[in-house]
């Protein structure tokens, strides 16, 4: 089927991101499909599903930052981090909703954050998971993450919701362990909720099961989606560039961008590029009737 573009659905939970898209492709017939971003099963909330050329911009999507409201529960810890795992320790709950507002207000900004066992990372070409399934915990690098906004939104104890606005890579497991840590008793996640993905929000989203008879007009085009800055081609360029022609930095409007976009007059996605040695190189080119 010949659609190009962006569907958010609001994934339940139990569905893999690799299912989810399965059904979207057999449900829409659409030939290519991928997503822009995993969210893992116990999650639901914003995935980003790339139909034909949109698949051209998922790595972009996956980069953006992202936001969820997660719910986790003090004094149980789990090796997952999550509440799949195994019960690894149980304290008592002496937490006030002031000390948790306290501890949130602390933990923002830029900071190193260690991957948990249970991640899909490779180390020495093995994923973290299988090793922690053989009984391993092994070294693991901090990353540098962002948290931008951590705020509670409900306290229940043991019970706590949160809301977080994050950079990519961030391990909100992690996050809420940390918490529990700090705390002095444990915590780990028992929901997760994605609200958002880079400019893709969950307003946006569909049921999986309301796919199927999707209008597909409604699709987001792909010069909405990528969340890059943009940069307008005259309409004589327009062709050149499609070809692959490699024009001269001055041919475009002065900008300071690293990565962009090139649109045409009516803000239709022509092509990702990003500057070099005086002339434009392109990362990604797009057919005309692929971003209408």
């Amino acid at each position: 089927m010949s659609v190009h573009g962006i569907l958010v659905i609001d994934k339940p939970r139990g569905l893999s991101s690799a299912a989810a898209v399965e059904h979207v492709k057999r449900a829409l017939g659409v030939d290519r499909a991928g997503h822009g971003g995993t969210l893992d099963p116990l999650a639901t909330g914003v995935l980003a599903i790339c139909l034909n050329a949109g698949t051209k911009i998922a790595q972009y999507l996956q980069a953006d930052d992202k936001a969820y409201e997660a719910t986790g529960v003090l004094g149980i810890e789990t090796d997952t981090l999550d509440q799949t795992g195994r019960v690894t320790a149980e304290r008592e709950v002496v937490v006030t909703e002031a000390a948790l507002r306290e501890l949130l207000a602390l933990r923002t900004g830029e900071q190193d954050q260690i991957p948990p066992m249970y991640s899909a990372i490779k180390q020495g070409g093995v994923r973290l998971y299988h090793r922690a399934r053989n009984g391993e915990d092994v070294d693991r690098p901090a990353r540098q993450i962002r948290i931008d906004r951590l705020e509670l939104l409900a306290f229940e104890p043991p019970r706590f919701r949160i809301a977080i606005a994050c950079s990519k890579g961030t391990y909100v497991r992690s996050i809420l362990a940390d918490l529990g840590t700090a705390l002095g008793c444990g915590a780990h996640l028992a929901e997760l909720r994605r609200t958002r993905s880079g400019r893709l929000s969950i307003a946006q989203a569909v049921p999986v099961d309301a796919v199927g008879g999707l209008d597909v007009s409604g699709l987001i085009p792909l010069a909405q989606a990528t969340g890059l800055p943009s940069v307008v081609a005259a309409a004589d360029l327009v062709g050149p560039i499609r070809s692959g022609l490699q024009l001269a930095t001055e041919a475009f409007p002065p900008h300071e961008h690293q990565l962009f976009q090139i649109v045409d007059e009516q803000g239709r996605l022509v092509a990702i590029a990003h500057p070099g040695a005086g002339r434009v190189i392109y990362d990604r080119v797009f057919r005309a009737d692929a971003t209408s």
